[in-house]
């Protein structure tokens, strides 16, 4: 069974910095490709950014590119979220998700077949 375990969220003030981290278990992150979303109070959850497994290929939701970008290191089965310059509008629940589809960054939510639990980030005005 592939299990998602994120951490590194918390409280922050408007233009600070955050950085995620989603290990993965089960299965060698390789394998997958790998997506963060987030989810605030009262909506849909969305596409923040997405890696394929090579990580030559990544995607990211207009309202995060050039503030947040995603990495992985395959050797420690971890994907990293950096999220800078952070706005309260970034307050959500951030979800790590892996794809058996490892060649794509995908960026809708019925391409990825395994979820964390997720990691409250807050950014305060």
């Amino acid at each position: 069974q592939v299990q998602l375990v994120e951490s590194g969220g918390g409280l922050v003030q408007a233009g600070g910095s955050l950085r995620l981290a989603c290990v993965v278990s089960g299965r060698t992150s390789s394998s997958f490709g790998m997506g963060w979303f987030r989810q605030a109070p009262g909506k849909d959850r969305e596409f923040v950014a997405a890696s394929n497994w090579r990580g030559s290929s990544t995607s990211y939701a207009d309202s995060v590119k050039g503030r947040f970008t995603i990495s992985r290191d395959n050797a420690r089965s971890t994907v990293f979220l950096q999220m800078n310059s952070l706005k309260p509008e970034d307050t959500a629940v951030y979800y790590c998700a892996a794809s058996r589809v490892s060649t794509m960054a995908a960026i809708t939510t019925t391409a990825y077949n395994y979820w964390g639990q997720g990691t409250q980030v807050t950014v305060s005005s």
